[in-house]
């Protein structure tokens, strides 16, 4: 849980900063979007192989790897003098951080014999980084350089991971036969080819589409909603005791934190009803608030706070769904491998989301940003809906 929110506190600090870099830099939208998208990318990319990894290492030392290559790259970024030197310190956060999902959600999935509660509180973990991340991004701005913001956010990941090398646990406790999970790890090249077969032109392809959908969903709404938030009315910067405040940070940050309840929802209703029919529902309702988004915007605040909390709260109420899904179609032994796909299709195909909202707010407008994502929500919902009727 301590990792998982210290991996999401990172991801979505980098939001918040991209609005001082854009005002620093001479640098687009669209060209930070991709060059944030690739740090991203890496963030998605590397959890094939890290869940490879997680298989045949086990998910302790990983998840040491991803706090210490985080907090480690985000001192880096505090060093960047221009614009190249951040884009190479995301590709080394995306790179670090790639390896926490497979081997955490491996972990969680072989370890845990009540997996749909661990699955909850992991993600309202997870949450609690991704409000926090922006929140004590922003106030620390309040009283220091974004150099210096960066060095502080990186120390929690550091201790994190000195805390990871000491704990010792049973990894395997909760497989059925009660022996060691990795026994049919993958070891061999020869050994990825078949099992990703196996997964890949099985059922599973299907989860691994509405995982994909997820991840651009998911980006591409996130990346830049701070920015777009500062250019509403409602939300221009005012000054409080000599210090200019951005209330569209805030606002961003509260929206993020209901998405605590969102994590802890979707837990509990993996063990109520299946997880499919709730993909597809979860998914639908958010096409529905992409589509209301702006019109509720220009409505007023209250019917905008309203939408906004709604959409905080199903965007990441799907999480658990699909976590739970795919370990109800793979097996434990490759467990870690499969977390990989997952997550190259969350964080890998997602980091696109980026790319593709910032080129749209670049050369259209915000209203056909909402409409894509509108789409992109359609498209996982026809397909939770169609696996929950097969």
């Amino acid at each position: 849980m301590v990792a998982h929110a210290m991996v999401h506190t990172y991801e979505l600090s980098i939001p918040i900063l991209m609005t001082i870099w854009l005002d620093q830099f001479a640098v687009t939208p669209g060209q930070l979007g991709l060059m944030v998208s690739a740090g991203y990318a890496l963030f998605g990319l590397g959890a094939l192989p890290g869940g490879v990894l997680a298989d045949v290492l086990g998910s302790r030392r990983l998840i040491a790897v991803a706090l210490f290559g985080m907090g480690g790259s985000f001192l880096v970024l505090s060093l960047s003098p221009s614009i190249a030197g951040i884009a190479v310190a995301l590709l080394l956060w995306g790179a670090s951080a790639s390896v926490y999902h497979p081997s955490g959600l491996s972990l969680v999935s072989r370890g845990v014999h009540q997996r749909g509660d661990a699955f909850a509180y992991h993600g309202m973990a997870g949450n609690f980084g991704i409000a926090f991340g922006p929140l004590a991004t922003t106030v620390l701005l309040l009283f220091a350089g974004w150099n210096t913001v960066t060095v502080v956010l990186a120390i929690p990941a550091l201790v994190a991971g000195a805390m990871a090398l000491r704990i010792r646990f049973d990894e395997s406790a909760a497989v059925a036969d009660g022996g060691d999970a990795r026994t049919d790890a993958v070891s061999s090249f020869d050994e990825f080819v078949s099992e990703s077969k196996l997964l890949l032109f099985g059922p599973f392809i299907l989860v691994f589409g509405i995982v994909m959908a997820s991840g651009l969903y998911y980006r591409g709404v996130l990346t830049f909603l701070p920015e777009l938030l500062s250019t509403f009315p409602m939300f221009e910067p005012i000054h409080v005791a000599g210090r200019l405040l951005e209330p569209s940070r805030y606002v961003y940050s509260a929206l993020l934190m209901i998405g605590m309840a969102g994590q802890y929802v979707g837990g509990k209703l993996t063990k109520r009803m299946p997880t499919e029919r709730a993909i597809g529902a979860a998914f639908t309702v958010l096409a529905v608030l992409a589509i209301v988004f702006l019109p509720a915007a220009n409505a007023g605040l209250v019917p905008f706070l309203v939408v906004g909390a709604v959409l905080g709260f199903f965007l990441f109420v799907v999480q658990p769904l699909y976590q739970a899904t795919v370990a109800e179609y793979t097996p434990a032994g490759t467990r870690g491998l499969s977390y990989g796909y997952t997550y190259l299709g969350v964080f890998g195909v997602g980091a696109l989301g980026a790319a593709v909202a910032g080129n749209i707010l670049q050369y259209s407008s915000p209203g056909m940003l909402f409409l894509v994502l509108a789409g992109i929500a359609s498209v996982a919902a026809v397909l939770g809906t169609y696996l929950s009727l097969r």
